[in-house]
């Protein structure tokens, strides 16, 4: 027994809307755009302000977080759950991190 408390983490998805901001990496012409993200926290809200926290100093600028829950209650909501997108789920977990999955631009009028 290694004597570690069972980690009280959990991993939840979030999709958080970023605007423009300089330095922040998104296709010249981009207004914005959609970040995937699977962050750990004790609860959502954890995960919401790490996520944000961290985008902020990826300088990003998050203007919008919708929490998805984690992965078992995404379950129970019928939502399919692909092996990678697991496997981005536990690696969060293990890591104790925010992954962000999927970057997907907004142009003009998206």
């Amino acid at each position: 027994m290694s004597g570690k408390k069972p980690s009280k983490q959990r991993v939840y998805t979030l999709v958080v809307e970023v605007g423009r901001k300089v330095g922040d990496g998104l296709p010249d012409g981009a207004t914005g755009a959609s970040l995937m993200c699977y962050a750990s926290g004790v609860d959502e809200a954890e995960a919401v302000r790490e996520t944000v926290a961290i985008l902020k100093q990826a300088d990003m600028a998050p203007l919008d977080v919708t929490g998805y829950g984690t992965e078992e209650e995404r379950r129970a909501q019928g939502h399919e759950i692909e092996a990678d997108e697991a496997a981005l789920m536990a690696r969060a977990l293990e890591e104790n991190a925010v992954i962000v999955a999927q970057v997907t631009p907004f142009f003009g009028d998206d």
